[in-house]
Parts: structure tokens; C-alpha cells; sequence
């Protein structure tokens, strides 16, 4: 009971924190339309190089990954974008100004890169830089200054001539300047609008923290981004209790989500980061919390660990077709927690509603939810999404048993 009642009140004070931060009002950024038309209503999926490979990433590296999401099935299940993240560039231009390959670690090219991702029925994703550098840049890690400010035009079109598919975009600058960043992003959201192809324009404005802002929390950026990362980076933990400027575990991610999800909607997405599934010290059922939680809040399924070495288990979770359907439900909205309780969410769906249950402590526990407490009459019945095995009701009340650190998904309807 001790543990629960402190879940809640660290869930209170994050909620507070964030919604404290992000000011009155908060307008959506960049209008109501989607920031990039074109793209499907839900969120994407897919699979990214940094949590595995990070600036060691090579042209090898992403088609073996690419090579084992066709044959694990994950592609058929859904995941098909394939980002490049930081480092995959020269760390100086072309005589043109335009960014060109490492030729030692992708010495193809990018747009034989592409080729080779679509020839697999595969989606091409790729890094830059808000600034003037890309991030390893800034940190030091990286030579060179090739961040896309002032070349949003030619960058646009040279990965549209790539055949780009997603442009992770990351604010690397030492200051966090909302509207230099509302410059910047809005320049290269324009600029990808005027190549005429679909690119799934992912932005991250965290960067740049310096005084413990979160300005992917702070403003709604819907119409500048298809997404936009709303922290730091979630790291293969639980939970790291750090504040809003740190690397966060599974929960403290949950938890910053929790008071943003009526930003979600069609085309326009909250990204709570990578899945860390596979990765680190997570174990199994912290990995299913993830992927239940990502699944409730309609979040980007970006998966990151070596698919190539991957255990059964973490396929199975990644490849959970009943939890990636609720993910990719046509109903294009976020959850949110029952009662102001973190560990029970409800979200709904086009044809029915989805209830998890998360079990926050270190022992296995027996949680349960009134029907009337989710609107739902007595003679509802729903389905274990993990297991497919049906879950009755007594009294009014639906009851899982649910392992440590793990999640119950339950669909009704």
C-alpha cells in the first residue's frame, strides 16, 4: 500500500511540474493542420541506430538491422521506418553546400541506402541537425559544424532526392531560445512541405536545455512536427527519478507523458522516445510495461535494440499484434490515468476501449478497476492483449493478477 500511495504522489508532483511549465495557455504551435500532409493518420513504426550503434554506426550495421526486421517478421508487423541517427555524415559539406556520406563508414551513399531500404519494403529515415551542428558535434564526440540552419532548402531536397522517408531532427545548440527554435523547426517543416514527398518530420527540442525547461513539454509543437520528443532520452531503466532535464526510466517517461495526452491526434504525435525493449538491465516485464504504455498513449513504435540478437522474448513483445493494433487504432488519441491513478490508464478506441493496469511494485499484486469507474456497464468483458485469453468481471469490478514492474492490457468491445 506504502509504495502505491508514494507512486501516486510522485505521479501529483511530475503532472504538477510539467503542467506548471508549460504556461497558460498553451497554444498549438504552427497551426491545426498536420505539419506534413500526406502521411497516415497513425503513429509510425520502426526501428532506430543510436541506442545499439550510436556514432559508430555504419553502412553494414544498418542493413543487417534492416535485413532482420524482414526476416524476424517485425517488418509485416508494422515496423518499417529505418532511421540513420547521428553521425552517418561527412563532417564538412559539399562544394555545392550539400551534406554528403561518410565515405568510409557509408561509402555507398545515402541515396543507395535508400534503395536498398525501399527494394525490402523498408521506409528510409535519416539525422540532422537543427543548429549548426548535429549533437555528437556539439558534445565534441564529432568534427565539423553541418547542422541544416540557413540550408534547410537544400537539405529538404537533397533528402527527398534520397528518397527519405523521416527526418529526425535535433536541437543542438547551448541555449534552448524558444523562438530560435520555433524559427528553426517551422524553416525545415516548410522546407520538407515544398519537395512534394511525404516525410515524417520528427523533431526533438530538448537539446538545449540549460535551466531545467522541457520545451517539448512546455509548448504543443502539433503543427510544426508529426512528432516531438516531450523529454530527454529513456534509458533501459525502470525508473531514474531524475528531473525533466534528465535521462529518464520507463516510468518517469510515463509520468511526464501523462498530463500532454490531449495533444495527441491524427498526424500529430507526443514521442516519449525509443523503445528500450531488449536493452540494458529491462527485464521482460518492464519491457511489456513500455510497449503496453507506448501502445496506450498512440506513441511512435521506434524500436532500438540489435535486432539481429535479439531474444524470443523480446520479439514476442516487439511482435505483439494485439497491442500493436491498439497502438495503430484508427481512433488516433491518446489515454490517460483513471481517477488520477498512474498505474491504471484507459484509452479509447474506434470500436471498444483499452484498460491497462500497471504494477508499479516489486511483488507480484492482484490490481483491480470498478467498470463504473471506466463508464463501462457491468456485462463488459474484456481480452488479455498479451495472451488473448478472455478476462470476466465480478461485482462490477475487473481483477488481474499482474507480475512486477509489468502491465496488464485489457480490450473490451
Amino acid at each position: 500500500m506504502w509504495s502505491r500511495l508514494v507512486a501516486v504522489a510522485l505521479f501529483v508532483v511530475v503532472a504538477v511540474v510539467v503542467v506548471a511549465g508549460c504556461g497558460e495557455p498553451t497554444s498549438r504551435l504552427g497551426g491545426d493542420a498536420p505539419a506534413i500532409g500526406g502521411l497516415p493518420d497513425v503513429a509510425p513504426m520502426g526501428w532506430n541506430s543510436w541506442n545499439t550503434f550510436g556514432c559508430g554506426v555504419t553502412e553494414a550495421d544498418v542493413h543487417a538491422q534492416a535485413d532482420a526486421l524482414v526476416s524476424s517478421g517485425l517488418r509485416d508487423a508494422g515496423y518499417r521506418y529505418v532511421v540513420i541517427d547521428d553521425c552517418w555524415s561527412a563532417t564538412t559539406r559539399d562544394g555545392q553546400g550539400r551534406l554528403v556520406a561518410d565515405p568510409v563508414t557509408f561509402p555507398s551513399g545515402m541515396a543507395a541506402m535508400g534503395r536498398y531500404l525501399h527494394q525490402r519494403g523498408l521506409k528510409f529515415g535519416i539525422y540532422a541537425g537543427a543548429a549548426t551542428q548535429t549533437c555528437a558535434q556539439l558534445l565534441g564526440n564529432r568534427a565539423g559544424s553541418t547542422g541544416s540552419e540557413g540550408h534547410e532548402q537544400i537539405d529538404a531536397r537533397t533528402f527527398a532526392e534520397w528518397g527519405v522517408d523521416y527526418l529526425k531532427y535535433d536541437w543542438c545548440a547551448t541555449d534552448a531560445d524558444h523562438d530560435r527554435q520555433l524559427t528553426a523547426f517551422t524553416a525545415m517543416r516548410d522546407a520538407l512541405r515544398s519537395v512534394g514527398r511525404p516525410i515524417v518530420y520528427n523533431i526533438n527540442p530538448n537539446s538545449g536545455i540549460t535551466d531545467g525547461a522541457v520545451p517539448g513539454a512546455m509548448y504543443d509543437w502539433g503543427g510544426v512536427a508529426t512528432m516531438t520528443r516531450l523529454s530527454n532520452n529513456v534509458i533501459a531503466s525502470w525508473q531514474t527519478g531524475a528531473g525533466p532535464a534528465g535521462q529518464r526510466g520507463v516510468v518517469d517517461e510515463i509520468d511526464a507523458a501523462a498530463p500532454l495526452t490531449d495533444r495527441v491526434q491524427p498526424g500529430a504525435f507526443l514521442d516519449p522516445d525509443a523503445l528500450v525493449v531488449g536493452l540494458g538491465n529491462l527485464t521482460p516485464a518492464m519491457g511489456r510495461t513500455q510497449m503496453a504504455m507506448w501502445a496506450m498513449l498512440a506513441a511512435p513504435l521506434i524500436a532500438s535494440c540489435d535486432l539481429t540478437t535479439m531474444s524470443p522474448d523480446t520479439l514476442r513483445t516487439l511482435r505483439s499484434a494485439a497491442v500493436i493494433a491498439l497502438d495503430q487504432d484508427a481512433d488516433v488519441r491518446a489515454g490517460r490515468p483513471v481517477d488520477d491513478n498512474p498505474e491504471i490508464w484507459q484509452r479509447g478506441l474506434r470500436h471498444g476501449v483499452a484498460v491497462s493496469l500497471t504494477n508499479r511494485d516489486s511483488h507480484p499484486r492482484t490490481m483491480a478497476v470498478r467498470l463504473s469507474d471506466l463508464d463501462l456497464p457491468e456485462s463488459t468483458t474484456f481480452t488479455d492483449a498479451w495472451s488473448g485469453r478472455a478476462v470476466s468481471t465480478t461485482d462490477g469490478w475487473v481483477s488481474v493478477l499482474v507480475a512486477a514492474h509489468d502491465t496488464a492490457l485489457l480490450t473490451a468491445g
